[in-house]
């Protein structure tokens, strides 16, 4: 993996994602290059100075985008709007959940998104799926040039992305250009879900894939019998737990297999692997909505999939890193040789000469992403031509 900040695995983390998703070269750099003696003093250490230093980038591209608007160059300030939400969400990313620059950050990213929506991609909407008495905010990237039904998947996001992440990555766009729309979800614990609604994870992720086929079944632009579910990072337990229990779902696809996250907590008590954000444990207690680390220790130990991947029924995709540092690849195995009643299931591991070894593939993104497209299009081809 491309590391900018030596020995700041975090830090490096948030820079290749952003590399990989859209971000600019010379515009990162100029955003890094500041704080580069402070990511040697470790990854909770300047989070405020690592916001402010990639914020100056933000606004500058933001300034530069109102400008090419006012001069008539749209598809160019679209783009630029895009860019600037994205580093914004990348920093806010790595915010303490106590900041007071956390949820104006995400407010204003949200704003950027929506601009450039309307500039760039009108195919991109914002949508609100009804959910207990509230909703999940969404993105929904429509792969139907003229209304008539298609497939869809559903995506997920883990334990510190948000539905901007998932959107700048271009996956979704990929898809659309395929004939395959896509449902990018913030559900409870992850993005505008938590920050602005306070709806916190939960072990039965199936809740939130009821409410998301019950949302798309009612579009008549969506196929309900081709109705997919991706989810990446900690996605690769909610994804598995959800398709066992949601027989509605087509297919399933686990970014990153995450087969038992709470045997991942204790070993990262004990310092064994990488953590992906600075606070770490302050961030998984306000995602799990606990107010000390015992309590959350316990819930955890439900966060695993033994005796619940063996009741998938549907084609299953797990692709997981050879060298990814936070999550064992032996997890990835698990889940594979536990999957037993999925019709199809096939499992990918990437390795560090071709790139994509670590976590969820961010040190290249665009190789697992692509091989993820090219599964998903095939197995829907192959269910339509009714072959096992």
């Amino acid at each position: 993996m491309f590391e900018y900040f030596p020995g700041n695995y975090i830090w490096n983390l948030g820079v290749v994602a952003t590399l990989n998703s859209g971000g600019t070269i010379d515009e990162v750099d100029r955003a890094c290059r500041p704080i580069r003696d402070l990511a040697q003093q470790g990854s909770d250490v300047g989070t405020q100075e690592f916001m402010a230093s990639w914020r100056r980038v933000a606004d500058q591209v933001e300034e530069q985008a109102v400008e090419a608007e006012k001069a008539g160059h749209l598809r160019t300030a679209g783009q630029q709007y895009l860019r600037a939400a994205a580093y914004l969400c990348q920093a806010e990313r790595m915010l303490s959940n106590s900041s007071p620059d956390r949820v104006p950050t995400y407010r204003h990213c949200l704003e950027l998104m929506e601009r450039s929506f309307e500039l760039v991609d009108p195919a991109t909407t914002r949508v609100e799926v009804p959910f207990e008495g509230t909703t999940l905010p969404a993105y929904f990237t429509n792969g139907s040039p003229d209304g008539r039904p298609v497939p869809v998947m559903i995506m997920w996001n883990g334990l510190d992305s948000t539905k901007e992440h998932m959107y700048t990555s271009g996956w979704p766009s990929e898809m659309a250009a395929r004939g395959i729309s896509v449902l990018q979800v913030d559900c409870p614990g992850s993005g505008e879900a938590l920050r602005l609604q306070g709806l916190t994870s939960r072990v039965e992720t199936e809740d939130w894939a009821r409410a998301c086929v019950d949302h798309l079944e009612g579009r008549p632009d969506v196929r309900s019998d081709r109705i997919g579910l991706v989810g990446w990072s900690l996605g690769g337990y909610y994804v598995p737990r959800a398709a066992a229990f949601e027989k509605r779902l087509a297919l399933a696809v686990a970014w990153g297999a995450n087969h038992n996250w709470g045997e991942v907590q204790k070993k990262r008590l004990e310092r064994e692997g990488e953590n992906p954000v600075p606070h770490y444990w302050e961030h998984v207690l306000w995602v799990w909505g606990e107010s000390d680390l015992p309590t959350f220790i316990e819930k955890a130990e439900r966060v695993n999939l033994n005796g619940v991947v063996e009741q998938i029924t549907c084609p299953l995709l797990i692709t997981h890193g050879e060298g990814d540092r936070q999550i064992n690849v032996a997890y990835a195995h698990q889940s594979f040789e536990q999957a037993t009643s999925a019709p199809r299931k096939e499992l990918r591991i990437f390795t560090p000469e071709e790139g994509g070894t670590e976590h969820c593939g961010l040190d290249h993104l665009p190789h697992v992403a692509a091989f993820t497209a090219d599964w998903i299009e095939d197995t829907l081809a192959d269910l339509d031509a009714g072959r096992p």
